[in-house]
């Protein structure tokens, strides 16, 4: 069979699924280590016999609802490898923009000298790797409850060729036991609705310990809000995601636990709230 016959077989497949046709070349482009172009101009050409066998294989486990990453046994973040399975959340396309807001607050706030940061539930290590690989000022600290996402956070970081120092623990914890104390605290916590109805993709491949924050999904930023003030220094801000209906609510809770601290939450390139950013002594970007 052509390379093109193949593509259009899947690709059908997947539209009687309801998954995303697109995802046949995104998986071929990646098994072949080709470019999309380069594909494309071999369109109508035999598939290479030695792709076909892991190529229909991994498509089928796709069929199956088990995300592409898995697969692959990762993901691209921010343009770093990022090792994935069953022990961490997938990072997504949003996170890469809290990263974008994040370094942006850094150069404005702290243009010169170190910045000791901190990726409060690491989980993948994406966030952590992106902020010191795209800032060299950044000393990057991540933490995370799970021993075994912080085995592929540590992963991530020898992949990636990045210095992180990892400590195991419950959210803010192991800062507070180190009387550690940051410029900057990022977190993308658990914040699903432990009552909301996930795609099968999702529940069934990815850890929840990782996904659900509670009956309303605040659970984990009321620890870091009752925390944060025994971890960062007097000039400092935090970074979070969110969920995208979660504005009011948010804001709420901002403001009953950090009292007369400015805030604002930010939307993502589809218009969606998706970031939060809380300022102590800090400007906004």
């Amino acid at each position: 069979m052509k390379i093109s016959e193949y593509v259009r077989k899947y690709e059908a497949l997947c539209e009687e699924r309801d998954i995303p046709p697109e995802t046949v070349m995104a998986y071929l482009v990646e098994i072949t280590q080709r470019e999309r172009w380069n594909l494309y101009l071999h369109y109508e050409e035999e598939m290479p016999e030695e792709i076909v066998p892991e190529f229909t294989a991994g498509m089928e486990r796709i069929l199956n609802d088990e995300p592409m990453a898995h697969v692959l046994g990762y993901s691209w973040f921010y343009g770093y490898r990022i090792p994935v399975n069953g022990d961490v959340l997938i990072p997504r396309p949003e996170t890469e923009e809290l990263c974008a807001h994040v370094l942006a607050r850094i150069d404005r706030n702290f243009p010169e000298g170190e910045v000791v940061c901190a990726d409060i539930g690491t989980g993948s290590g994406a966030i952590a790797v992106t902020l010191c690989k795209e800032e060299p000022r950044v000393s990057m600290i991540a933490t995370d409850i799970s021993e075994e996402a912080l085995v592929m956070a540590q992963k991530t970081a020898e992949v990636n060729d990045a210095e992180i120092t990892f400590y195991a623990g419950d959210m803010l914890a192991p800062l507070i036991e180190r009387n550690i104390r940051l410029d900057v605290l990022v977190c993308n916590p658990p914040y699903i609705p432990e009552d909301e109805d996930m795609e099968r993709s999702v529940v069934d491949y990815e850890p929840h310990v990782a996904l659900f924050g509670g009956k309303d999904g605040l659970k984990f930023y009321r620890q870091v809000f009752r925390d944060c003030r025994k971890v960062l220094k007097d000039k400092a801000f935090m970074g979070f995601e969110m969920g995208w209906n979660q504005r009011k609510a948010m804001s709420r809770l901002v403001e009953e636990s950090l009292p007369g601290v400015p805030y604002e939450i930010l939307k993502d390139m589809n218009g969606k709230d998706r970031m939060l950013f809380v300022y102590f002594s800090c400007e906004a970007k």
